[in-house]
């Protein structure tokens, strides 16, 4: 118990120094940058600090899809830099998400840098029409930028219908598998109620979700077991065990199959 109180105080000492840190990075990269801040130990509000203004984040405002992937793989969460998103306003993003650890190597929060390039990249366009050398530049992903952790569930959720271009109902048990382990892997269990969220949107029972979740999670054990010498990033989920236990107890109390919308 002393042991873990030192390792939350260490944890808050780490957030508290690089607080005032933020606000002098975002004046170095300029209005087209924004600084965030975020304690993973609060998914739901995990935003502590924002400097700048690009993706419209605020203090007590919740991880984004990037957080909850960096939360699914736990201590395995490496950095990931430079990479380029939209928001689903339309902002060309380039940003560096550098994750947080202790003196164990836990991962507890990140540090992000958000860069506005959407000038940059109407610029490149025009420069490349005028040159005759324009193209359609390759598809950028939408990130979902949300202050509160249910708005980036739903688009998650949204994003996977558009891509099946249908509806729960039509998937087959396969697809559906697929379905879970896609969000399992994407970090979306990792937020706390988020498989009642999941059910209701889907239209099925809690029971059934996590039946699915639990399967989905054993299929994917299965062929790490098939291959020993496969390498992999991600650390084993702290919320598998919960989840296992929940399942059980969902199937206890759960009376209605047709679930709830």
């Amino acid at each position: 118990m002393a042991a873990e109180q030192a390792l939350e105080s260490e944890r808050d000492a780490i957030v508290a120094a690089l607080t005032p840190v933020i606000d002098g990075l975002a004046a170095t990269f300029g209005p087209m940058c924004e600084v965030v801040l975020h304690d993973y130990r609060r998914p739901e509000k995990s935003v502590v600090a924002v400097a700048g203004s690009v993706t419209g984040r605020a203090v007590g405002g919740a991880m984004s899809e990037i957080g909850m992937r960096i939360v699914a793989r736990g201590d395995g969460a490496g950095d990931e830099l430079n990479y380029v998103t939209r928001t689903r306003g339309g902002k060309l993003v380039k940003a560096s998400t550098m994750v947080l650890r202790d003196s164990t190597g836990t991962v507890f929060g990140a540090l992000c840098v958000n860069l506005d390039v959407t000038a940059v990249g109407d610029a490149h366009a025009l420069l490349g029409a005028l040159a005759g050398i324009g193209g359609t530049p390759a598809d950028v992903p939408v990130t979902t930028f949300g202050n509160d952790i249910d708005s980036v569930v739903d688009a998650i959720l949204d994003a996977h219908q558009l891509r099946q271009n249908g509806s729960w109902a039509a998937l087959d048990r396969a697809q559906r598998l697929e379905l879970f382990r896609g969000l399992d892997e994407r970090g979306v269990f990792a937020v706390r109620r988020a498989i009642e969220q999941v059910a209701a949107r889907l239209g099925i029972s809690r029971a059934s979700a996590y039946s699915y979740l639990s399967q989905a999670r054993a299929d994917a054990q299965a062929v790490t077991d098939r291959v020993p010498d496969r390498t992999t990033d991600r650390a084993p989920d702290r919320a598998t065990d919960r989840a296992a236990t929940e399942t059980d107890l969902a199937a206890t109390d759960e009376t209605s199959p047709g679930g709830h919308a």
